[in-house]
């Protein structure tokens, strides 16, 4: 009987039992770890951390949006195949939990980033008020701190399934995070000197975690989701705002339509700039190797250029 996809994906995930959490035993033998995760800086985390002791790969094919990207039920049969499935958390994957149902795979370990940080299923910190407008923002890998917190539950994970490369991890681990936080220093020395601080994002609102690290404020064009799209009048009050406040740069991320960072800079006499919020890379960057900390160095350089950076 043909069957339609989502139709059977949604039995499949309906009769599927619950993943097993990632603290099940360790792995058997000398095999490598193979993991798979939801989006690109968790997939270079994973990777830089395991070093040869894993396999790593992406779910999202390249150059697909994590937000508006669904799976098929040949991807329900792709996570069947891997130890580890790395995610966000419901906020930014709201069909992973029925993936990992679905692909019904016995000794399946699931690492969930937003609780590995303290942080809820959609999202929000523990802890915060509900006011605070970072309270469901999922694009965590964008706050570099939260970052190195990662790495050491990644870390902790590897260890636990395959503790005789424990110092191996520790020691990937640590040489990632030693070039993180220079990046991360580096960036504070720069936003120090920037004239400006508040920035026109003419893509979805993916910035705000790494604008509260360094002082910086967002104005988004769309919401956290990039089809939560602004009205005239919304576009009208940004164009009046960065008026007000002298901005000359709006920026605009791949994969979402530039029209309305351009109109808006049209009408400021202002330039654009590319922002990478960092989520997957295209197939061309894919071909160059380019890193998520590649990603991030270029984010900086277009913040100094729009912020009036020394």
């Amino acid at each position: 009987m043909n069957m339609n996809p989502a139709t059977a994906f949604f039995l499949i995930a309906l009769t599927a039992g619950p993943a097993l959490p990632f603290s099940a035993p360790p792995m058997p033998e000398k095999s490598k770890i193979r993991i798979l995760t939801t989006v690109f800086p968790l997939m270079e985390f994973a990777r830089e951390t395991a070093g040869e002791r894993g396999e790593v790969g992406l779910i999202l094919p390249a150059g697909a949006e994590v937000h508006t990207w669904q799976p098929k039920v040949s991807d329900i049969r792709k996570l069947a195949s891997w130890d580890v499935f790395i995610y966000v958390g419901q906020g930014l994957e709201p069909w992973a939990s029925d993936l990992v149902k679905g692909a019904a795979r016995p000794g399946l370990r699931v690492f969930e980033a937003g609780r590995a940080l303290g942080l809820s299923a959609a999202g929000a910190e523990d802890g915060r008020p509900a006011a605070d407008s970072l309270s469901h923002d999922p694009h965590l890998w964008l706050d570099f701190g939260m970052d190195l917190v990662l790495i050491d539950r990644l870390r902790d994970l590897l260890t636990t399934l395959d503790p005789e490369n424990a110092s191996l991890f520790d020691r990937n681990a640590a040489r990632y995070k030693e070039k993180l936080r220079r990046l991360d220093d580096k960036s504070r020395a720069a936003f120090a000197s920037c004239r400006q601080k508040a920035f026109i994002f003419g893509g979805h609102e993916a910035f705000g975690r790494y604008a509260r690290r360094y002082g910086l404020e967002q104005i988004a064009v769309y919401g956290l989701s990039p089809d939560a799209a602004p009205t005239p009048k919304e576009v009208v009050g940004i164009i009046s705002e960065a008026k007000k406040r002298k901005i000359t740069t709006v920026y605009f991320e791949p994969g979402v339509s530039d029209k309305v960072a351009r109109l808006i800079a049209a009408e400021i006499g202002g330039d654009v700039r590319l922002l990478y919020p960092g989520h997957n890379l295209t197939r061309a960057q894919v071909e160059a190797n380019v890193t998520f900390l590649d990603l991030m160095e270029l984010n900086l350089e277009s913040f100094k250029h729009g912020l009036s950076c020394r």
